[in-house]
């Protein structure tokens, strides 16, 4: 009989345990999933519901410039397959100006920079740098590649980042080089007087570049008050103020003054 009880009472004991472990168990569960799910909500709160989207259009007061057809001087066979044009100033019938670099100074974290992508490129094609503007982070390569083949020489003019002055030949399809500090990086080669780019290098994703219309978008803006800065190659810089709202898309339209205005 005394047998029969104490199996019986360590079965009782044996149930207990393995009842606490279990509970102890669902509750570490629960612990963890509540955890994953607050950072998951703080995740969501810098780039969900609490950011918003800017938007607009970027245009040029009174009458656009004609286009300047560019001399082609050297290597015509390549060079001269198709007529340049001077892209300094791009305007439009809407009068949209293309080429329009826009950003938010001093932007809280939020976008990682890969959102802009990773793989970057400069064409030389027909001598003409394509695209004539663009984004490019931060420690993250550009691959310049020569699809003419013929000498092209890749001169960069800047304050912050050591200058890049580097033949590629023919033979050299393609070199890669890097940029260290955010800034407007100015290219041209030396064998081609008329060929010309920029660099916009940035150290965060909220940039925009206008498109054939003048138009921009910044998407994911952590809602707040902000500067925003324009920067064309030849009209210059503006800035203008903006409060972004959670959830919306607030609209910020510019117009430039006429060249030389």
């Amino acid at each position: 009989m005394r047998k029969v009880q104490s199996w019986i009472l360590i079965g009782v004991i044996a149930l207990f345990v393995v009842g606490f472990r279990a509970g102890k168990m669902k509750n570490i569960a629960k612990i963890e999933t509540t955890s994953e799910a607050t950072s998951l909500a703080a995740y969501a709160g810098i780039l969900g519901p609490v950011s918003g989207a800017l938007t607009g259009t970027v245009t040029y007061a009174g009458v656009a410039p004609a286009v300047q057809k560019l001399q082609v001087t050297k290597d015509v066979q390549v060079c001269g397959k198709e007529p340049h044009y001077d892209e300094s100033l791009i305007v439009a019938n809407n009068k949209g100006i293309k080429n329009v670099v826009v950003l938010i100074i001093s932007p809280p974290k939020g976008k990682d920079l890969k959102s802009l992508g990773m793989n970057f490129e400069l064409h030389q094609t027909g001598c003409v740098f394509l695209p004539h503007v663009q984004i490019v982070p931060v420690g993250v390569p550009l691959k310049i590649f020569n699809n003419d083949g013929i000498l092209h020489n890749f001169h960069t003019y800047s304050q912050k980042n050591p200058p890049i002055n580097v033949a590629q030949p023919k033979f050299k399809k393609v070199i890669e080089k890097t940029f260290t500090a955010a800034e407007v990086v100015s290219v041209k080669c030396d064998v081609h007087g008329w060929m010309s780019g920029y660099i916009v290098v940035v150290d965060h994703s909220y940039y925009a570049i206008t498109d054939a219309n003048g138009q921009f978008r910044i998407t994911e803006v952590p809602a707040g008050n902000y500067q925003v800065e324009f920067w064309h190659e030849k009209l210059g810089k503006i800035r203008k103020e903006i409060k972004v709202t959670a959830g919306a898309e607030i609209k910020l339209d510019l117009v430039y003054p006429a060249a030389g205005k």
